[in-house]
Order: C-alpha cells, then sequence, then structure tokens
C-alpha cells in the first residue's frame, strides 16, 4: 500500500553534510507517519557508524509512536558507533513537551539549527548521498 499521499510534506530533503546526513522531517508524526517511515529511517541507520541530524523544526505534532521511532533510531546509531542529534525542538512545542512528559528530555542530544546551516547549505551543492550513492540533495519519496 502506499501512504505517500496521505503524507507529501511529512519527509523532506536528506542531505550528507560533512559526513553527517540530515533528515528533515515535517507534519505530523503520528502512528500512521510511523508506518511509513520506520523503514527508511532503518535503511539510513543500518550503517556502522551513522552521524545523523533529524531536524524537527517542520514537525506539527508527535506522539509516542514518533517517539519510539525517534528512540528506536537512536538506539540504531548507538548500537553501530554513531549518533543522533535532534534540532529544532522548541521549548513549548510538541516534541520538547512529548520529551519533558515522558522524562526523555535529557536522553536526546541536541544541536542548534544555527550551527547545521553552513554544514545544510554547502551540502547541497556536491554531497554524495550516504544511502543511494547519488550526488546532491535527495527528496525522499515517502513509500
Amino acid at each position: 500500500m502506499n501512504d505517500a499521499p496521505h503524507y507529501p510534506r511529512l519527509v523532506g530533503p536528506r542531505r550528507a553534510a560533512g559526513g553527517t546526513t540530515v533528515l528533515e522531517l515535517r507534519g505530523d508524526l503520528d502512528i500512521l507517519a510511523v508506518s511509513v517511515l520506520s523503514e527508511r529511517l532503518d535503511g539510513i541507520t543500518r550503517g556502522e557508524g551513522v552521524d545523523l541530524v533529524v531536524d524537527l523544526r517542520g514537525v506539527t505534532f508527535i506522539d509516542c509512536a514518533g517517539l519510539s521511532l525517534l528512540s528506536r533510531a537512536r538506539h540504531r546509531t548507538r548500537q553501530r558507533g554513531g549518533r543522533l542529534r535532534l534540532t529544532g525542538v522548541v521549548e513549548g512545542g510538541s516534541v520538547a513537551r512529548l520529551l519533558r512528559m515522558t522524562g526523555l528530555t535529557g536522553d536526546f542530544e541536541s544541536v542548534s539549527g544555527e550551527a547545521l546551516a553552513p554544514e545544510a547549505v554547502a551540502s547541497e551543492a556536491a554531497d554524495q548521498d550516504p544511502v543511494t550513492g547519488s550526488a546532491g540533495a535527495t527528496d525522499i519519496a515517502v513509500a
């Protein structure tokens, strides 16, 4: 079944920036979105030493299924000697609120969007995608 029409703006561009993969998520990160994203995120986190930044600035809602997806990705990257960081977790936003309510605020490493911006802009020009091997930024088709 193809759920892409239901979440056309859920996943934004994935960019490799100086060895860091930046995955931008947009929209509702709920149980339906997780069913679409799980396999894709598992593919990104399957390699050794993956440095993944999940940009959550565009996430408008997150539930426990979304939090579980992020926790699984964090666990998979750590198991393989990599790391997962979050950016765009704003105080008062749905992601920060859920992390606080579940006591997981300190479990996720965060990075500021400003610190990431120069890498992301440079990467759009010429970096190679670590999953597909293609050059430049790649829009992920949610399938």
